[in-house]
């Protein structure tokens, strides 16, 4: 026995069998000399030993102090008190075969070949008495003596194994059908569970192990091996053994399946977050972009009601960035973490608001087939942004009311309510007073959400933030439509900055896009629109298909201008001078979806 300081290559103790195997005339001693080229495979020893705590190994060669190579068995194990210890055992194999030999002599002196004998009878007898019971087995059974030799095998076994009885009987096994790994490392007896069976009388089941056929193809196996005795005399051991091939192919090909599944969930997940990337993006603009007084006032309230619970009313002009401002209070707010729910009250129907805001359960009187959660229930713990709350009919502004101030919500056909903990952030596109005054708003929820009140100024009253947001809607738009970016020059800028801008930041974007996909040059073409001609005798006739077509666009374009709202005294419909009716009608008959203006 030995202790090697591994952080300074010495020995510092050992035994006088220690001393005495390598030839040490001193302590402490430096161990990597007796090593020599072994050292690299010393160093891959030291890792196995850290990885399990202990190991042992008869691979390493190792030379005394005169250089006299050793034959050494060495077990080793790190001191867990000391770190850098290491405590080795050193076997001479060379004296232990010697002590072996003379075991052995004196063994079969005592004993003869008596014992021998009886084993074999044992053998014999077993195999007379239980062949028929062996060979109807379906499993493959085959015994092996206390020497590794084998003593009987079934049909079962020589048909899994290709080899015949005579082929096999009286041979050490291990060698023709365990002798290496499927990887092909070789596999030592004194390392297989079936060696340790006959050898120090244990049971071992093993799930996953490989044996070798006669034309040298592996099979998978599953087995037993158990320890058999002659009158109380350990005689050897029984494997029983089982061909799992098919099944270890069928598992693999599920686990292949299911890690190409996994593949797909994850390649799947990438181009989705690729997406949302790509719209981030894409609609860049829809950070609050500009360094006039308006905007950093707007900045200065978001930083300040963020932080708190409060309810906020944003108003403003369609385009001015309402939802922008919405998400950037849920992003800076202690809700972060959790979901913006948003719901743009205007986008629905009137008799469809209701499912949206409180959800409904699974009824045959209602026509459900499944449990669906409304908006309010999804923003618990979270952020809930009404847009347009001034669309949503009066009974369920109510409803609303009653929801939030009793902190719980109830799903159609439900009777048990559920636990309601949201922030309110609502956007309207006129004053508050003003949409309570119309009737359009209930005066106790307008009280209740008008805490923080936050306007968003529209563009013509920020006209310094115009260079700034063409520069980056430009950007935004050449990257998306792969131009290259044209030049703004001194005049079209002038021309930018002094149009009013109805429209906004949103007709903004589509001046540029528009201007984007004119200009063929390097300098930026700008077209603010013409106003629509006016039928006269010199006009040319149009056809039908080219009317309907003008119709569609013209309805197009009021519905992008009112953001897809139908309805309400700024839908469409109002701008169009339609009832809602006939416009959902045209609508529904020259095929418009939302994609068409959005």
């Amino acid at each position: 026995m030995a202790i090697l300081d591994l952080f300074s290559d010495r020995l510092t103790s050992a035994n006088e069998a220690a001393r005495r195997l390598l030839r040490l005339q001193s302590l402490p001693h430096p161990f990597a000399p007796h090593l020599g080229d072994a050292l690299p495979r010393f160093l891959v020893f030291l890792d196995e030993i850290s990885h399990r705590g202990s190991a042992w190994t008869r691979e390493i060669a190792v030379a005394d102090s005169n250089g006299r190579p050793l034959r050494l068995e060495i077990r080793a194990s790190f001191d867990k008190g000391t770190p850098g210890l290491l405590t080795m055992i050193l076997l001479d194999l060379d004296e232990l075969d010697q002590r072996a030999e003379a075991t052995e002599a004196q063994r079969n002196f005592r004993n003869g070949l008596g014992e021998w004998k009886r084993a074999q009878t044992f053998f014999s007898d077993l195999e007379r008495q239980n062949q028929l019971i062996l060979n109807a087995a379906g499993e493959g059974i085959y015994g092996v003596n206390a020497e590794g030799k084998t003593t009987f095998l079934n049909r079962a076994a020589q048909e899994m194994l290709g080899w015949t009885a005579t082929d096999l009987l009286g041979r050490d096994i291990h060698s023709m059908i365990h002798h290496h790994h499927l990887d092909g490392r070789s596999y030592p007896e004194h390392d297989c569970p079936i060696y340790r069976s006959f050898r120090f009388e244990q049971v071992h089941r093993i799930e996953d192990e490989v044996f070798w056929r006669r034309d040298g193809k592996p099979i998978r196996v599953e087995y037993v091996s158990t320890p058999i005795y002659d009158q109380k005399v350990l005689a050897g051991a029984v494997v029983i053994f089982r061909d799992i091939t098919e099944r270890y192919e069928n598992e693999r090909r599920l686990r292949e399946a299911l890690a190409e599944v996994a593949a797909l969930r994850d390649r799947l997940e990438q181009e989705n977050a690729y997406l949302q990337e790509t719209i981030t993006s894409e609609r860049a603009h829809h950070e609050i972009i500009g360094a006039s007084g308006a905007v950093q006032q707007i900045l200065t309230r978001i930083a300040l009601v963020a932080p708190t619970e409060a309810p906020v009313t944003i108003t403003g002009e369609p385009g001015t960035g309402k939802s922008l401002v919405a998400t950037a209070i849920h992003t800076a707010s202690r809700r972060s973490r959790r979901a913006l729910i948003h719901l743009k009250c205007s986008a629905h129907a009137p008799e469809a608001l209701e499912i949206e805001l409180f959800g409904h359960i699974r009824s045959h009187a209602l026509g459900t087939q499944r449990d669906r959660p409304g908006k309010l229930e999804l923003a618990h713990g979270g952020t809930l942004f009404l847009e347009d709350l001034a669309e949503l009919p009066l009974d369920l502004q109510g409803r609303l009311l009653a929801a939030l101030q009793a902190g719980e919500v109830t799903r159609l056909g439900d009777a048990r309510a559920r636990p309601l903990d949201a922030r309110v952030v609502v956007a309207l596109s006129r004053p508050v007073e003003a949409e309570v005054a119309a009737g359009r708003l209930r005066a106790d929820l307008a009280l209740f959400l008008n805490v923080f009140p936050l306007p968003c100024p529209p563009l013509r009253d920020r006209r310094d933030d115009i260079p700034l947001l063409v520069d980056h809607l430009l950007a935004v738009t050449c990257r998306r439509m792969n131009r290259q970016r044209p030049v703004v020059t001194t005049r079209v800028m002038q021309r930018l900055m002094a149009y009013d801008w109805p429209g906004n930041v949103r007709e903004l974007r589509n001046v540029i896009e528009r201007a984007v996909i004119l200009t063929a040059g390097g300098k930026l073409v700008l077209d603010l629109g013409a106003p629509v001609p006016v039928s006269g005798p010199n006009n040319l006739v149009r056809t039908e298909a080219e009317m309907q077509q003008a119709i569609r666009q013209n309805l197009i374009a009021a519905l992008r201008e009112a953001q897809g709202r139908v309805s309400g005294p700024f839908g469409a419909a109002a701008l169009l001078g339609l009832p809602p009716t006939t416009l959902a009608s045209r609508m529904h008959k020259l095929g418009i979806k939302d994609h068409d203006w959005a």
